[in-house]
């Protein structure tokens, strides 16, 4: 009988244990276990009815221990299918339509985290043989073997296997793997019984030994290993690797393309943090910084992919820019100095000393027998800085970065005066006409050369990046000299709205851009570069306002002098010429008060908000070697520009557009003020002016700007506009009529 009680202890029943579980004719899937209840849920294992021999007491206890058996067999019956591996099949046929689907349907099941379960359980299950064997020898040992012998042996074990058995179930009832097979494992680690305690701690630390090994290869070597999609890093978005490998016969060109894309976008947004198999024991932070170290690993041990798939590109874009200059200038020389990272390896960028120093801090913590918080998430930090400070020294140090942002603000702030200034001037009488939607952008790129030749020198190896646009544009926006010349109509309200609503005017779309090669992409953004863009074509509509009031006022200046000079030669006759001259002063009046505007709105812009903001981020650049640090100091560069330029409040720039577009109907109106028509429209747009900059100027100078930090230089910028209390005047109400009187208007001169 006792050695019938001993094979039981170890799953195996016969005449004198029988098994009452319906798994002993067929096993319950996890899911019909859930659906049974606690019914199938305890010990299956009962002694026979027919052993009359035995009192009470012993029955009770036999049974007490064969319930052992019964968890033995069902922690070893997990234990073993989680740690078989005979689903993998060596051989596939992969002609096979079906393969790719059966291959995925058995990938599903498997779990490396519930593998390691099953090898803490084996370990612990090889304790309970170990106890049985010694219990079976201690019987035979005995001249007078006794069931008391028995139960002293494995009476530690009562308090181990029925927890354990149901830890097993829940994990296979609920298909909990990864992450979430740690936090439970985590939960129950806070008991009152040590044994038992010791036990989930020893599971918790194989399943962490997975965790390590996926982190080492990810921070490492930049690899993510999660075959089973169980680590709290994943892919944004699952690539069908088969589905690619079908498209080989595609041509090569685009095949570099999809690579460069993919490259890029693994690291803006190819990995994220998964929430669901986040231990809740690591910090958010902690895995942020964990996505970072990994996702700067694999650029740091992947340049070459990147440079090479770069380099073609970056060729036929610098061959198609020298060509734009070849044609004015004969060459340049400059191109010999752009950067080159074919020959760049991954030990210069990371060398093997700072990736051995990275795997022997993971595996100091690997081998450690409990999970210290503290000191994980010191490693990570450590690991973190020296991933950051590598790709910091790729990015601003071997790919220049400070000289590119110096070409960012040359070109999209308009830091190049000088060649916008040409530019605009050699574009001019292009852009009082309509633009053409299908050559407009070409019309621009002769008068874009011409300034290039005139003000931008040989040395300035950055202008081959820079690339005039022009969008689609809808040609309804469209409000330039031609077309103001036809509209003239004295439906002042139809012409207000249209005035609130049309964009500046047909070539309000004009836009730059800006080539960046490997690694520059990962500092500028297309989400970066677009909002260089948003500022630039505020800066030269602005610009290119500021020049049409000085144009206008030096073209019709000419011919005032021309008319003088007529009056004075021939007084009697030149009396239509001397009226003329009358009608016109109140106009430069107007001309001056927009210019005055547009001259300080334009000095704020540039010297209170841009230059001021430069100097902050030369220093930020000069004084962090920390990639992040430097990506959220340009962000902040950017919100800055775009926040104090008032950009992102609608009521704001919707209303400086309109005063630029006024500004401009205004120049064009002037040459023709000699009909009636026209000097009806510019009492119109001046009436316009005035309420528009009134609203300005009120809006600025709320609370809710002025004396907020979002704009610390707006004091200044009111203070010069209102510096002899005109414009406050004027938003009060005093000054009510459309256009300006001479005695008023004459202090703001």
């Amino acid at each position: 009988m006792l050695h019938e009680l001993l094979l039981a202890l170890l799953g195996f029943t016969g005449d004198f244990v029988l098994d009452n579980s319906s798994s002993a004719r067929r096993r319950p899937s996890p899911a019909e276990s859930v659906a049974a209840g606690d019914a199938d849920a305890g010990p299956a294992f009962r002694l026979a009815p027919d052993l009359t021999f035995l009192q009470p007491s012993e029955r009770s206890a036999i049974e007490r221990l064969i319930s052992l058996g019964f968890y033995y067999r069902e922690l070893n019956r997990f234990a073993t299918e989680s740690r078989d591996l005979s689903w993998i099949q060596s051989s596939v046929d992969v002609s096979s339509p079906n393969a790719d689907i059966t291959l995925k349907g058995k990938v599903r099941k498997g779990s490396a985290y519930r593998r390691a379960i099953g090898n803490g359980i084996a370990e612990i299950l090889s304790v309970y043989r170990s106890a049985v064997l010694q219990v079976e020898q201690n019987l035979l040992s005995d001249p007078l073997p006794i069931l008391a012998t028995v139960t002293h042996g494995l009476n530690k074990f009562e308090v181990l296997l029925p927890p354990l058995y149901e830890l097993v179930m829940e994990i296979e009832q609920k298909d909990i793997k990864g992450g979430q097979l740690l936090n439970l494992l985590h939960k129950r680690c806070h008991c009152g019984v040590p044994e038992l305690q010791s036990c989930i701690q020893r599971l918790l630390w194989h399943g962490h030994q997975v965790m390590f090994n996926q982190l080492n290869s990810w921070m490492v070597y930049g690899i993510l290993q999660d075959q089973y999609h169980e680590f709290f890093i994943r892919r944004q978005v699952d690539r069908d690797e088969d589905n690619e490998s079908a498209q080989s016969d595609v041509a090569d060109k685009f095949a570099q393309k999809l690579a460069k894309d993919t490259s890029l976008t693994s690291w803006h947004s190819g990995f994220h943090v998964s929430l669901d198999m986040l231990p809740e024991y690591i910090h958010m932070r902690v895995a942020e910084s964990i996505l970072f170290a990994g996702k700067a690993i694999r650029v740091l041990r992947n340049p070459s992919p990147g440079a090479t798939l770069q380099e073609p590109a970056n060729q036929s874009q610098i061959l198609k820019g020298s060509h734009r200059m070849q044609s004015f200038t004969g060459g340049s020389g400059a191109l010999k100095e752009l950067p080159n990272f074919s020959n760049i390896s991954a030990e210069e960028l990371l060398p093997q000393v700072e990736a051995d120093k990275v795997d022997a801090m993971l595996k100091q913590l690997k081998h450690s027998s409990e999970f210290h918080k503290r000191l994980f998430e010191s490693a990570v930090s450590s690991i973190r800085t020296i991933a950051a400070n590598h790709l910091w020294q790729l990015v601003v140090v071997r790919a220049d970065l400070n000289g590119h942002l110096k070409a960012l603000k040359d070109y999209f702030l308009l830091a190049k005066g000088d060649f916008f200034q040409c530019f605009l001037e050699e574009s001019r009488q292009l852009m009082r006409l309509p633009p053409r939607q299908s050559t407009a952008e070409a019309d621009l790129i002769v008068p874009f050369q011409l300034a290039a030749l005139k003000t931008i020198g040989d040395e300035d190896k950055y202008f081959t990046r820079v690339s005039l646009r022009m969008p689609l544009f809808g040609m309804k926006s469209s409000t330039s000299q031609k077309d103001l010349q036809k509209s003239n109509t004295p439906d002042l309200s139809s012409q207000g709205k249209a005035s609130s609503e049309l964009a500046l005017d047909g070539w309000h779309s004009i836009a730059l851009e800006y080539s960046v090669d490997w690694p520059l992409q990962l500092f500028f953004t297309p989400d970066v570069l677009s909002k260089y863009r948003k500022v630039f074509q505020y800066l030269i509509r602005l610009k290119r306002t500021q020049m049409e009031l000085e144009k206008s006022w030096t073209a019709v200046m000419h011919q005032d002098h021309v008319d003088f000079s007529d009056y004075c030669k021939d007084r009697k006759n030149s009396s239509a010429t001397q009226l003329r001259r009358l009608r016109t002063k109140p106009f430069w009046r107007v001309r001056e008060h927009m210019a005055f505007l547009i001259r300080n709105l334009q000095f704020y812009i540039q010297v209170d908000v841009i230059e001021s903001q430069w100097n902050v981020l030369q220093t930020h650049v000069q004084d962090s070697h920390d990639f992040t640090e430097l990506v959220t100091f340009h962000q902040d560069y950017l919100s800055a520009l775009i926040s104090q330029s008032f950009l992102d409040i609608g009521s704001v720039s919707r209303i400086l557009d309109s005063i630029m577009k006024l500004c401009l109907q205004f120049c064009w109106s002037i040459e023709h003020y000699e009909t009636g028509a026209n000097m009806f429209e510019i009492d119109h747009i001046t009436e316009e002016f005035n309420k528009k900059s009134n609203s300005l100027y009120t809006i600025l100078r709320s609370s809710r700007l002025a004396g907020s930090q979002r704009a610390p230089f707006l004091r200044q910028f009111l203070m010069r506009l209102n510096f002899n209390s005109f414009f406050e005047t004027t938003a009060r109400g005093v000054m009510n009529s459309g256009r300006l009187r001479p005695s008023t208007a004459g202090t703001q001169l």
